[in-house]
């Protein structure tokens, strides 16, 4: 009897059993659900992975601001940036996520995630990372200014196109923050012929204001430099001839107190400001209007105006010695031409007459007080 209690399996024995084979069983039925789980992705899996969840146009997620922020990226769109042509993958942008579940989102709001993120461009764009840090937008967000953009706010996060596609998205660009300039920009002769016609000949924000590397319009050292700018163009002869527009205007303009005086101001103190006028006090800067436009403000009857803003008591008469950006020829500006021509002659003429006369003077100087000697040394 006693033999027998001893062999017989107690009573928690047999809850024990049961709770193992519950045990085995709960195992037994989620082993093939872990096992369906996606692999850690690689480069080569990255694109197909990340899209298993990211082509939900319904995926975002909630930040600790209470803004919404959308996860979903457009697979079309992706595979038609550059950044997929050259086979940059989600995990080259994103290396802090290599399988799901993510680690958790740190952004406050949905601006702090696109800042927080930016710097990663400089994995593969370092030059242009290095330039635009002493730009005015990077100092304008190193002073507080969230606003300030960075690089995905001008190129794009998951649609990044190529830089040299259309140059009409440059100023499209710049509209996101410069929306009032834009709309000046469009009505000038330069935004005119670009957006309206395509031109490839005029100017975009860029071209003036630089790329990564922006420099505050408002210094001193912008204003002194800023007629080299417009330089650019407007001395190139190949461009400036399809629209039959001098490419005097850098000479003229040098050439005058104005000019002189800001080259010399540019060379000498760059960061001193003057107030001589450059050229867009006279063009303007957004909203340049054709020279033959009635709203021009270098046109004829709204010269006086635009003297004034420097020149406050000038009257009718004051601009009218101003030839603009063309040298005087027989066609254009005789009268002015044949002056000059007439003092090119008179002032050689004359000086060439003094100088021969003096020489002559002292020659014969000379030679008479040599005579003289000889004269007295015979007697």
């Amino acid at each position: 009897m006693n033999t027998h209690t001893r062999l017989r399996p107690p009573g928690w024995s047999r809850t024990g059993a049961l709770f193992a084979a519950l045990i085995v069983a709960f195992l037994a039925w989620h082993t093939p659900a872990l096992e369906a789980q996606p692999p850690t992705p690689t480069p080569h899996t990255n694109e197909a992975y990340c899209f298993g969840c990211h082509q939900d146009p319904e995926l975002s997620v909630r930040l600790p601001s209470g803004e919404i922020l959308p996860l979903y990226v457009d697979p079309d769109g992706y595979r038609r940036s550059i950044h997929a042509q050259e086979d940059i993958t989600c995990v080259d942008c994103h290396p802090n996520i290599r399988g799901y579940p993510h680690p958790p989102l740190l952004a406050w709001d949905r601006r702090d995630f696109t800042i927080g993120l930016y710097t990663r461009c400089r994995k593969c764009h370092d030059e242009q990372y290095r330039q635009s840090l002493d730009s005015m937008h990077a100092r304008e967000l190193a002073g507080g200014n969230r606003n300030a953009p960075v690089c995905a706010d001008c190129h794009g996060d998951h649609y990044v196109q190529p830089v040299d596609r259309a140059r009409t998205w440059i100023p499209y660009t710049c509209s996101k923050c410069h929306s009032t300039i834009y709309e000046q920009y469009k009505e000038s002769v330069h935004g005119a012929a670009l957006i309206g016609e395509g031109n490839p000949d005029v100017p975009t924000c860029i071209d003036c204001h630089g790329v990564h590397h922006m420099e505050n319009p408002l210094t001193a050292w912008f204003r002194l430099r800023s007629p080299r700018i417009c330089a650019d163009c407007h001395t190139d002869p190949e461009r400036m001839s399809k629209y039959d527009l001098t490419t005097d205007v850098w000479n003229t303009y040098v050439a005058d107190f104005h000019g002189t005086t800001v080259e010399l101001f540019a060379k000498q103190s760059p960061d001193h400001p003057t107030n001589k006028a450059v050229c867009y006090d006279c063009h303007g800067v957004h909203d340049i209007k054709k020279v033959t436009d009635p709203e021009a403000r270098v046109v004829k009857e709204n010269l006086v105006k635009t003297c004034r803003q420097c020149h406050p008591d000038a009257t009718a008469n004051f601009p009218t010695a101003w030839v603009g950006h063309y040298q005087p020829s027989p066609d254009r500006y005789p009268l002015v031409y044949y002056v000059n021509l007439f003092y090119k002659i008179l002032i050689p003429a004359v000086l060439g007459f003094f100088i021969i006369f003096i020489f002559l003077e002292v020659l014969h100087d000379k030679v008479l007080y040599r005579f003289c000697r000889w004269q007295e040394h015979r007697q």
